[in-house]
């Protein structure tokens, strides 16, 4: 999860324009403010090429998507950045959450004790311990403002610079929980599914037909949490430049040239916009069914997913699938 959001913020650091007034192929103005200010063309490139594309195929090619050394080395990259503990601090959050909805966390691992239980907790001090430094760095250059938001929206104040950050992180994590919320009642009886006005027509939606939704959502989902994700990325993305003597808290050159690759953002989107919301579905699903934001962005899902901006995924995973050769898992499972 880290390591798609770090690069999620790369990406927008990559294709950030420099300088919205500037002549792309005679576009109106109105044109390249959707696409290039906005981020409209980096959102669906991104999301068609970077997500639905290789989720289409991985769906029903999962062998031969995994059976390559690239698919190796990126297992082997997110266990290294997982044992480095930097995302530690969301088992803080899962025993929390364990403890609060009475749910035992269920693993196969022993208990913990000795130096191992000293590592592991240390590390989930250091978790926290970054977690708040990457929090103090984006709001006082958020308060300051000196965030891409400065330099793209100048007339929009710094409070509600502040407010949008949080806000769209709320709706990354509804997002993120809804998929947790939706898979886990998935099995569950009609008339068990949802107890609440909302819930129950959020169920009714989703599960309409033979849940024939439920994909939809799933396109929908995607897109707006790509979106959100690019929105959140211009937000905290620091537009402070190394050696004028404005760097944030006085840090070095070189650290400073580093927090503008945007890791602080990525650390604090994955932990408390995407973790901590998936934990909170897992444990209490009913409470996202029963939620009128989950009905409300269940129907903006849908309607993305109707407009037909991300059609040319389907397209595109047949054209993959022919060149890299992939078969269904049922060639090799029966």
């Amino acid at each position: 999860q880290f390591m798609v959001l770090l690069v999620v913020f790369v990406i927008n650091q990559c294709g950030n324009p420099l300088d919205p007034t500037v002549d792309v192929l005679g576009l109106p103005d109105g044109v390249k403010l959707v696409f290039l200010d906005i981020g409209l063309g980096m959102i669906i490139f991104t999301c068609i090429l970077g997500q639905l594309t290789t989720q289409v195929n991985a769906s029903h090619c999962m062998i031969d998507f995994i059976n390559n050394y690239f698919a190796l080395f990126t297992l082997y990259t997110a266990m290294a950045v997982e044992f480095s503990g930097v995302m530690h601090s969301s088992y803080l959050i899962q025993n929390v959450l364990s403890m609060v909805s009475g749910k035992p966390i269920q693993s196969n691992e022993e208990p913990k004790s000795g130096f191992t239980f000293i590592f592991f907790w240390g590390r989930v001090l250091m978790s926290l311990a970054i977690l708040g430094f990457c929090l103090a760095v984006t709001l006082s250059a958020l308060f300051n403002g000196q965030t891409q938001m400065a330099v793209k929206y100048p007339n929009v104040p710094n409070g509600v610079s502040v407010f949008l950050f949080f806000f769209f992180m709320a709706i990354v994590g509804m997002l993120e929980g809804m998929q947790i919320a939706f898979f886990a009642v998935a099995k569950l009886p009609a008339e068990e599914r949802g107890s609440s006005f909302f819930g129950k027509k959020t169920c009714d939606l989703l599960f309409k037909g033979n849940g024939e939704n439920l994909p939809g959502f799933m396109i929908g989902r995607q897109l707006t949490v790509v979106f959100s994700f690019f929105l959140v990325a211009s937000i905290t993305g620091l537009n402070i430049t190394p050696g004028e003597g404005e760097n944030v808290f006085g840090v070095s050159d070189g650290a400073q040239a580093f927090l503008n690759y945007g890791f602080q953002g990525a650390v604090i989107t994955t932990i408390l916009a995407s973790i901590t919301w998936q934990l909170a579905a897992s444990a209490f699903p009913m409470a996202f069914l029963n939620n009128p934001v989950t009905y409300i962005l269940l129907c903006i899902a849908l309607f993305l997913e109707r407009t037909g901006l991300c059609a040319g995924a389907w397209v595109l995973a047949r054209v993959m699938k022919k060149v890299t050769k992939i078969q269904y898992d049922e060639v090799y499972v029966g």
